[in-house]
């Protein structure tokens, strides 16, 4: 049992009554734990983005959220960054927390949360699987003996149907490739780690198609994915070092972003705002987006960090075939998919080298209410990129070298949160972003957000807030409003208005757009919650069927989605969901389509067994009309399908915890088409109209 707080008495009368009071009635008992929540990351994502869009790599997304759940923070070092990363506190709770804490000193318990203002008991629900109350400053020997996660995961998969990539070759098609692999899939997943403290692991992944191969000259060892790290944090002046895989994350992702970008989502306020996390170990199957080597961050001061790294990497590439002839070697594209099942892709598979060399410097004020920091990053490829030579691809980047530098800051002023970085590349492109948070009281927040990517602006490791899914060639202004008049009701939206100075692909002139999202959520009592929404968004592209026109005319397309979501949960359980949802796209002035989705989720829990299942009608036009909705999944993974024809679409998914080290996971899903001969194309084709998946996971806890 842990001792009783002692509280300085000039620092109680600063303390609200109810805090005081909680100190007298549970100090005695505060080093008991809550235990830590399992988090549907899936369920979080749909909280955060209802309404999936093609720009965003929400797998990119699941694996950064996917990182803070198995990185929980310690609340007594935390920093304000970190802790806003977790997008969960407003401006108004971090400030109390972090008043908390320099007034009390470091937490003891978990349940310490209650006492800080404004935090409501459904916020530290949501927080508890992010966070920990840790003792700091053990001996690394000893540190390495107490482990805060320590686990053996594997999981495999496979389509029931055969596709066309596994059938027996037809000598009458004109395809005679076939996939080199068999249809299973595969993941292993190791972690030993300590928070704050140590972490050490390895990520391996088979995708279906592929073979085991020993290739180390494209950094190929054994599966066709693998990817490693150690990790040493705290260490007096050391605060990291890692060994391996990583990324880094620095200012509002201009020049280094760790892969991801939020953007537009529900959560219209805290999104706007990257946090500077620095490094961190890179674990996903995502075969691109990471660095490869070496990366330390020292404290010069009390104020100052310092971070350097240097990587390298081999990429998947596309090889310009005008050149091959000639022995010079230039290429066309950098891959990303990550699949090397045909001869043609593992031909592209590592075969172009990529050295990076990093730099991070970072001053905090002494007030704590400010940060400055400038960060560089110099990437050398081992061949010449040339991308095709079309009007679009006029102020992409070429050559084999870039250097981008980048000047970022924050300052806090009031109820206020000012932020922005400006970088410019080799190319003499600049791109700027900055921004406001605002607490207009208690029930408002507002932020304004704009931004400047010029068209030949290059970064290859930056994703900031934008429409695009890079930050070259576009301008933006963002404006967002949340009220929440009671703790009952809540009202949000955002305006977001762009325009693209240049060319893209598809889209053959100088375009504009905008889009706004209305969100309304009312929550009743702790069990009940549903929300309501709409998403319109106005973009321009190449009018269908005009490609015979020298210069294609532009149309103005509207995607229109909008929807209910119903949830009634008892914790430990069950719980039920009802969507229904919808929504057009059409071409202004020549065609429009429609679709809409049913679906129904249920989750039952009964001691170690949790059955989770879901069904689901649709029913679109076309794909264009097409609906996203996200399903639960194992432990890990992430799904997010595209609903489209006319069908039905249901999975059933069980976890068993078999003993406090094992727990083992089964998912079946079926989607069956009433009205299609056949599924997707190439040498994914299923001939019929039913896709069925059978996924199983197991993870042993040491």
């Amino acid at each position: 049992m842990g001792k009783a707080r002692a509280i300085p008495s000039a620092q109680v009368v600063l303390l609200p009554t109810t805090a005081w009071l909680f100190w007298l009635l549970t100090g005695p008992a505060l080093a008991q734990e809550p235990p830590r929540p399992d988090i549907d990351i899936n369920a979080f994502i749909q909280e955060l983005f209802p309404v999936p869009t093609d720009e965003a790599n929400y797998e990119d997304l699941y694996e950064a959220l996917y990182q803070l759940y198995t990185n929980p923070r310690n609340l007594n070092t935390v920093t304000r960054d970190e802790l806003a990363a977790t997008y969960l506190l407003s401006q108004e709770q971090l400030n109390a927390f972090f008043d908390y804490r320099i007034k009390l000193g470091p937490l003891l318990s978990l349940y310490e949360l209650q006492a800080i203002p404004g935090f409501d008991l459904p916020t530290i629900r949501r927080l508890l699987p992010f966070v920990v109350v840790q003792q700091t400053g053990l001996p690394l020997a000893q540190s390495f003996q107490n482990p805060t996660q320590h686990f053996l995961l594997l999981r495999t998969e496979r389509l029931l149907e055969t596709q066309r990539g596994f059938s027996a070759i037809d000598t009458s098609s004109r395809s005679l490739t076939r996939y080199a692999g068999g249809p299973l899939q595969w993941y292993a997943r190791y972690r030993y780690a300590r928070t704050g403290a140590y972490s050490l692991g390895f990520t391996m992944e088979k995708d279906a198609g592929e073979v085991v191969r020993w290739q180390p000259g494209q950094q190929v060892f054994g599966p066709d994915f693998t990817s490693f790290h150690a990790q040493i944090m705290n260490r007096g002046r050391l605060k990291n070092l890692i060994l391996g895989d990583f990324q880094m994350q620095a200012g509002q992702g201009m020049v280094m972003a760790a892969g991801f970008s939020l953007g537009k989502g529900a959560e219209v306020i805290r999104t706007t705002y990257r946090s500077t996390l620095g490094l961190r170990p890179y674990t996903s199957v995502l075969e691109a987006g990471f660095f490869r080597g070496i990366a330390a961050t020292y404290a010069l001061t009390r104020s100052i960090d310092v971070t350097a790294f240097y990587s390298g990497v081999r990429r998947d590439a596309s090889i310009n075939p005008e050149n091959v002839a000639t022995g010079q070697l230039l290429v066309s594209s950098l891959q990303t998919a990550g699949l090397h099942r045909t001869p043609a892709e593992q031909a592209r598979q590592g075969i172009i080298p990529e050295q990076n060399l990093g730099f991070h410097a970072l001053y905090r004020t002494p007030s704590q209410r400010g940060q400055l920091g400038i960060t560089a990053l110099s990437t050398s490829f081992g061949a010449d990129l040339q991308r095709r030579s079309v009007p679009y691809n006029r102020f992409e980047f070429t050559g084999k070298e870039n250097l981008v530098i980048g000047l970022h800051g924050d300052y806090r002023w009031q109820n206020i949160h000012f932020f922005g970085e400006g970088a410019r590349s080799a190319s003499g492109g600049v791109g700027g972003i900055g921004g406001l948070i605002a607490a207009l009281g208690k029930t408002l927040d507002f932020t304004l957000l704009l931004r400047h990517y010029d068209r030949h602006f290059h970064t290859f490791y930056g994703n900031s807030f934008g429409e695009a899914t890079r930050p070259i060639n576009e301008t933006g202004t963002y404006w967002g409003l949340r009220y929440a008049p009671s703790r009952r009701w809540q009202f949000s939206g955002f305006y977001d208005r762009f325009r693209f100075p240049w060319l893209k692909y598809l889209v053959n002139a100088p375009s504009v757009g905008h889009d706004y999202f209305l969100h309304a959520q009312w929550m009743p009592n702790k069990r009940l919650r549903t929300y309501a929404l709409l998403h319109e968004e106005h973009k321009q592209r190449n009018l269908p069927g005009s490609s015979e026109q020298p210069m294609n005319p532009l149309a103005t397309t509207i995607r229109r989605t909008a929807l209910i979501n119903f949830e009634y949960e008892v914790p430990m359980q069950f719980s039920v969901r009802t969507r229904v949802q919808g929504g057009d796209f059409t071409y202004v002035g020549t065609s429009r389509s429609r679709g809409f989705a049913v679906l129904q989720d249920a989750t039952w829990r009964w001691r170690q067994l949790e059955l989770s299942g879901r069904v689901a009608f649709f029913s679109t036009d076309n794909y264009d009309s097409r609906q996203y909705v996200y399903e639960k999944d194992v432990l890990y993974a992430f799904s997010l399908p595209a609903y489209y024809d006319q069908g039905t679409r249901h999975y059933l998914m069980a976890r068993y915890v078999l003993s406090k080290h094992l727990r083992v996971w089964l998912r079946w899903s079926q989607t069956l088409y009433s009205s299609l001969e056949s599924i997707s194309s190439g040498l994914n084709e299923i001939q019929g109209s039913t896709r069925s998946e059978v996924k199983a996971q197991v993870m042993y806890q040491f």
